[in-house]
């Protein structure tokens, strides 16, 4: 049996709320000696958020439970917008002088962090482990030449690192379709901390939240929770709910964006507003009691790599439908649970919509179903499969360091 303990350094753009879970659960691996490195403490410390248009600081922990450090950045004009925004030169050192048995570069290729972090592992001869949530080769531009361009170079990309890490079988099959070898993708899944999900979802007063929402108790609530940009297209949703035939639904909007205004002007405009309410930005601590309120899910994107609101959705006992666009569709996303609909098609999603309300009871059904199918997709399942991939990567370099 191994029972190596591997020391491996993980570099991270910023705090996470999705990613402090597993950091924590690694940290209480015997086999794990993890330490952290972040190249800015965005998301730790209040911050204007561009897309939300508010300004941010998560209000569950960050950086509880697990060891980590800050590397400071050398950039001039620190941002995570730009690939020069992140030039944390002190990874190279820190590298160089850790005696690491692997790095695990969370950063992605679009900062110049990332190759600072990459070179070092190479010139030091340490396994190096990186990955994608890419489901695809076509961009959310849609542009050619990126697809013809990531088709040339994203295999050699990849072909760098040791494990790849995929956070589900999309972007396995993704890799796989551009020659990555099957032994060098881990499946890593995405997830969220189950457990603190659920049991703030069983503190939930559906009535009290239905009646600060002035929506009936007995109405069926459809949810949309996201950032409220062009590519998730909130409008689908809107236009679909305004051709439900059931008068006994709303439609609730949690989340701020670009297209907050314009959705409030089409609401007026297809004469829904009086059962159409937009709470604005929600933190993480409130969400639950959003969810758990709600009866069915949506998530209409026409580019979405994964989609982990639906996790959460489903941790409160949602019923979800998904365009086929979502990467969490081909794992999260069964008949049982929930539906899948063609991206951009809103007659499609209308007929949805009056399917699901139209038995209540099923609806419930498949909201305890969802709840059940993430038992089996958790941070252990996370942590389990992380821990494999960097034996894998470890033993192509001949074991662990002394």
């Amino acid at each position: 049996m191994n029972d190596r303990r591997y020391r491996v350094l993980l570099i991270a753009t910023h705090p996470v709320q999705y990613s402090a879970p597993s950091f924590r659960e690694m940290a209480t691996r015997p086999r794990l000696d993890i330490e952290v490195a972040y190249c800015s403490m965005q998301g730790a410390q209040s911050a204007v958020d561009k897309d939300f248009g508010v300004e941010v600081k998560w209000d569950v922990p960050l950086l509880d439970g697990y060891r980590h450090t800050e590397v400071s950045n050398r950039a001039t004009r620190p941002s995570l917008d730009r690939f020069f925004g992140l030039r944390n030169s002190g990874l190279w050192r820190m590298i160089g002088k850790g005696n690491y048995d692997a790095i695990v570069i969370y950063t992605g290729y679009r900062f110049a962090s990332f190759w600072i972090a990459l070179l070092a592992a190479k010139f030091t001869g340490t396994p190096v482990m990186f990955g994608t949530d890419a489901t695809t080769l076509v961009p959310r531009s849609g542009k050619s030449w990126k697809t013809t361009l990531k088709k040339w170079v994203w295999p050699i990309y990849f072909r760098r690192a040791d494990q790849v890490l995929a956070p589900s079988t999309a972007t396995r099959e993704m890799l796989l379709s551009i020659g990555i070898p099957a032994n060098r993708i881990a499946l890593t899944p995405y997830v969220v901390d189950n457990d603190r999900w659920r049991a703030q979802a069983a503190l939930v007063d559906r009535a009290k939240v239905r009646a600060e929402w002035r929506v009936p108790l007995s109405a069926n609530v459809i949810l949309f929770c996201a950032k409220l940009q062009p590519w998730k297209r909130p409008q689908d949703l809107l236009r679909a709910f305004a051709r439900a035939n059931s008068l006994n639904i709303y439609l609730i909007y949690a989340g701020d964006g670009p297209l907050l205004e314009e959705l409030k002007r089409e609401t007026e405009q297809l004469g829904v507003n009086d059962r159409v309410r937009f709470l604005g930005f929600v933190n993480q601590s409130q969400l639950p009691s959003v969810y758990k309120s709600s009866d069915l899910f949506v998530l209409p994107s026409d580019y979405e790599p994964f989609g982990v609101v639906v996790n959460e959705a489903m941790l409160c006992g949602c019923a979800v439908a998904v365009s086929n666009r979502v990467g969490a569709a081909f794992d999260l996303v069964h008949p049982e649970n929930g539906f899948v609909f063609p991206s951009g098609d809103v007659d499609a999603l209308a007929a949805l919509i009056d399917e699901s309300v139209a038995n209540p009871d099923r609806l419930r059904r498949m909201g305890e179903l969802s709840s059940r199918r993430m038992e089996s997709w958790s941070v252990r399942e996370n942590v389990d499969a992380f821990l494999q991939s960097v034996e894998r990567a470890v033993s192509v370099r001949g074991g662990a360091k002394p």
